[in-house]
């Protein structure tokens, strides 16, 4: 493909020197045309505009009407301009100075036999690398914003989509919890009543860690002390009787991924459905689910003050809490163990404030 002829713009009230210029360049592949005043010049490149009519510009410096640092300024001020070469007769280097400051590419002494004129063509092609090479700088940081901008807006897409999800997943499970609610209410078998309202507990369980989402700033992660909190009131809602009036919550706000949550939401509710309905056969008393730091660890304990190793096995009991509370420790790389200094039960579990695949590995078996 055939490269376009550049184009010059020679500005100097001089016409002699002006037809030796273009004499000169056109033998060199320029197409060269001649302004006689910097408003002339001015004028021609307006005109050109971003057609990009004019690719360089060789201006002198000492001309009636506007100057050639004068006519600079303003060429500058006009939008895409092309590059300039500042040409003068003087010596002086504070105009060199004055020129490359005000936004020349290059500066030569010129004389009035044309001798600069291979020294012009030098910096004619310099000029039009430094401008090509300044062009590809702004389109690729043009590119990286308007990348930025598609990121940052599909990344905002995808969260308002997960936090549709969420929504519409934690409405879903709120749903059916509410319909294990009904069928319990209408059992007339005790154990067909306690395996509903079991299973409504770890539903709503899910559905909280859903809820935190959606109305969180933060998609990632859950923040325990408010999610048990809302977990221990789904709780006491469901309770029969007034037997969690007792159910309190120490937990300190710290955060886990919703995973992570939901596991530890599931143990929450198995071990204190377990005290609710074995720790205290008389009736009620406190419950207490306790959540704090230690190091890199966190430790989540279940505890009651009722008869401890002396509770008579159920022999309706199925043994799932017990299974789903070591499913979920092992999720969570948890160790659980029951304090033996405790009167009644204290069920502790300890686990990494990471998953092990990006914490410190837990070395501890999972009760």
């Amino acid at each position: 493909m055939n490269q376009r002829t550049p184009t010059l713009l020679y500005i100097d009230d001089d016409g002699a020197l002006a037809r030796l210029v273009e004499r000169g360049l056109t033998r060199r592949g320029y197409q060269v045309m001649h302004a006689a005043s910097g408003e002339e010049g001015l004028e021609r490149i307006r005109r050109a505009g971003a057609e990009g009519g004019i690719d360089v510009v060789a201006l002198d410096q000492y001309m009636p009407g506007l100057d050639g640092l004068e006519t600079l300024e303003q060429i500058m001020a006009i939008s895409g301009a092309p590059p300039v070469v500042f040409v003068t007769a003087s010596q002086d280097s504070s105009i060199a100075v004055t020129a490359l400051k005000a936004g020349a590419s290059d500066y030569l002494v010129k004389d009035v036999t044309g001798d600069f004129i291979p020294l012009l063509h030098v910096a004619c092609e310099g000029a039009l690398r430094q401008a090509e090479l300044q062009k590809a700088r702004e389109e690729a940081e043009a590119e990286i914003h308007a990348s930025r901008d598609r990121y940052a807006a599909l990344a905002a897409e995808r969260e308002m989509l997960l936090r549709e999800v969420n929504h519409r997943v934690g409405n879903s499970l709120q749903i059916i919890a509410s319909l294990l609610h009904l069928q319990a209410s209408s059992a007339a078998q005790d154990e067909v009543k306690a395996a509903l309202t079991n299973a409504m507990g770890r539903v709503a369980a899910v559905a909280q860690v859903h809820r935190r989402l959606y109305t969180s700033q933060d998609l990632k992660s859950v923040v325990l002390n408010q999610y048990l909190d809302s977990l221990l009131e789904d709780l006491r809602r469901s309770a029969e009787g007034n037997r969690m009036s007792r159910l309190t919550l120490k937990a300190e706000p710290i955060e886990i991924d919703p995973d992570r949550a939901v596991a530890v939401g599931i143990v929450v509710n198995e071990l204190v459905m377990n005290a609710v309905k074995y720790a205290y056969p008389d009736g009620a008393g406190p419950i207490h689910v306790e959540l704090n730091s230690q190091g890199d660890d966190l430790l989540l304990s279940i505890t009651d003050d009722g008869v401890g190793d002396n509770v008579k096995a159920d022999p309706r009991s199925t043994g799932m809490g017990q299974r789903i509370v070591a499913a979920m420790a092992s999720k969570l790389d948890a160790s659980v163990e029951r304090d033996p200094a405790h009167s009644g039960t204290r069920i502790v579990l300890k686990f990494g404030r990471l998953p092990a695949s990006l914490g410190k590995p837990n070395t501890a078996a999972a009760g």
